[in-house]
């Protein structure tokens, strides 16, 4: 059984501990909040710009001389799977659910007979993936978003990415994050982004299933896709960074609430053994004085 001393010290590293995961989990809400105002306000350019490409690409589906980022090279031999994680820990399981999904997509893939390259975006994504397919992982991207994230991190990926494509290192580019929904809830999401991929219509959309209105553009077709395409690419990058920061914060604010609040119910239980070792202490001392004292 431990000593009082032993109760004491214990008790005074948890108040410890709480005092911390209370700070972190106040600096974690205030950064979420402005990184969730960012998420919602890049959505609907992403979105637009997906409506718009997805309008130009319908025009020319099956037409030679189409964008490689537009048609693809021919092939689906090579996959790069982009990552994106966080550096830092202590924000619950908003990295293992990346990391688990991308597992299940790698995995999927490797079945099909496909070759893999991993392209990491975070230090923990590669730590998790390492294990199991580190002779994979082809680069790590760390430190993105410091001090601030800007859309210079986003282009910069995709300036990469693009560098890579041209190269012809890779066929299907496919980038996985966390889209912010909720505080206690993200969502993992695997997004296709070369060759591009048409989104779905929703259901009950307008003209959904039915044809396409007829536009006329100028310039031509070919010179707006050739300029949109590589811009589009960054502009995902930067929804796929603006969402995984949102998460971020909202993963690691939760984590740190719940710690909190274990940490005060560690400490009640503490308490509890405390004082009634203490009383046993007394009681025992007690009943020396009385037995020696009737000894007498």
């Amino acid at each position: 059984m431990p000593s009082l001393k032993d109760l004491k010290n214990r008790i005074n590293s948890v108040k410890s501990t709480q005092k911390i995961t209370a700070a972190m989990k106040m600096v974690a809400a205030a950064k979420l909040r402005r990184a969730q105002e960012q998420a919602e306000a890049a959505r609907p350019f992403a979105e637009r710009m997906e409506r718009v490409l997805s309008s130009l690409a319908g025009g020319m589906a099956g037409q030679e001389g189409a964008s490689p980022l537009l048609a693809g090279t021919g092939a689906d031999t090579v996959h790069l799977v982009v990552v994106m994680t966080s550096d830092r820990g202590l924000c619950g399981a908003f990295n293992s659910s990346i990391a688990r999904g991308a597992r299940r997509v790698i995995r999927d893939l490797l079945g099909q007979g496909k070759q893999v390259k991993i392209l990491c975006v975070g230090r923990k994504g590669r730590d998790q993936l390492r294990r199991d397919f580190g002779k994979l992982i082809i680069g790590t991207i760390e430190d993105v978003g410091r001090p601030r994230l800007g859309f210079d991190a986003a282009d910069m990926i995709a300036h990469r990415v693009l560098e890579m494509f041209e190269a012809g290192e890779f066929d299907v580019c496919t980038v996985i994050y966390n889209q912010f929904k909720s505080a206690i809830t993200q969502i993992v999401t695997v997004q296709q982004l070369i060759p591009f991929a048409q989104p779905e219509p929703a259901a009950g959309a307008a003209n959904a299933g039915g044809e396409r209105p007829f536009y006329e553009y100028e310039p031509s077709e070919e010179e707006i896709l050739s300029e949109l395409l590589p811009r589009n690419l960054a502009v995902q990058f930067y929804k796929a960074l603006l969402e995984n920061a949102a998460s971020e914060h909202g993963a690691r604010m939760t984590a740190m609430d719940n710690a909190t609040r274990n940490a005060g119910d560690m400490i009640n239980k503490l308490s509890i053994t405390y004082n009634r070792t203490r009383q046993a202490t007394i009681t025992k001392e007690l009943i020396e004085i009385i037995s020696g004292a009737e000894a007498v």
